[in-house]
């Protein structure tokens, strides 16, 4: 059995769009992109090196497939290319995205049956990066292992959440957590079955 590990960065008020760059990703008129980048310190970077030093292939969305597509093949594995060029790269898409990229397969049919299946098979752990979209597919399917949360000390308003309106209602429990020099704190969490209510009511 395979875990199914998602790796996101999130504003403190839970948005994941665009965390790279201004062009990103400018759906819905999102104009915050790039709102990660000067947060970045040498623990995260270590942090991020470790997390990629273990085997790892990638499950991802077409518009971040397209993402990393057109900038991790022509980066130098200094600047941490080589992992994410090694890895195998599975791609949920209704379309046929170029797949020039190397070791990378098209996910036929339904996107959660697809990776429930790899989760059954043979071979390292899977990561998701980015994919807001196919994210909620897993979520709502019951898929996700372990989730792996970056969460930057900035609001952000309108934008794409890793936890929409389909998220199936569940606990977690929290694995590990630290915090970078610049305020962000990451935090691993594992899924803790159902929510056990109780009342504070006299």
């Amino acid at each position: 059995m395979r875990k199914l590990t998602v790796n996101t960065f999130l504003s403190l008020d839970g948005v994941m769009q665009a965390p790279g760059g201004p062009r990103e990703d400018g759906e819905g008129g999102f104009s915050q992109g790039g709102w990660s980048v000067n947060y970045w310190d040498d623990r995260m970077g270590g942090m991020m090196g470790d997390f990629m030093a273990e085997p790892f292939d990638l499950v991802l969305g077409r518009r971040t497939y397209d993402i990393f597509a057109a900038h991790w093949p022509h980066t130098s594995e200094e600047l941490g290319s080589g992992p994410l060029n090694n890895a195998v790269k599975y791609v949920a898409s209704r379309g046929k995205p170029d797949l020039s990229w190397e070791k990378s397969v098209l996910l036929v049919g339904d996107a959660a049956e697809s990776v429930a299946e790899l989760k059954q098979g043979d071979g390292p752990e899977l990561q998701v990066h980015g994919s807001g979209d196919l994210l909620q597919t897993l979520i709502g399917a019951d898929l996700i292992d372990e989730y792996r949360l970056w969460i930057f000390p900035v609001l952000l308003g309108p934008g794409k959440r890793l936890f929409a309106g389909g998220t199936v209602p569940a606990g977690l429990r929290l694995i590990d957590s630290t915090a970078s020099t610049t305020g962000v704190v990451i935090s691993t969490y594992a899924p803790a079955g159902k929510i056990v209510p109780g009342s504070f009511e006299l």
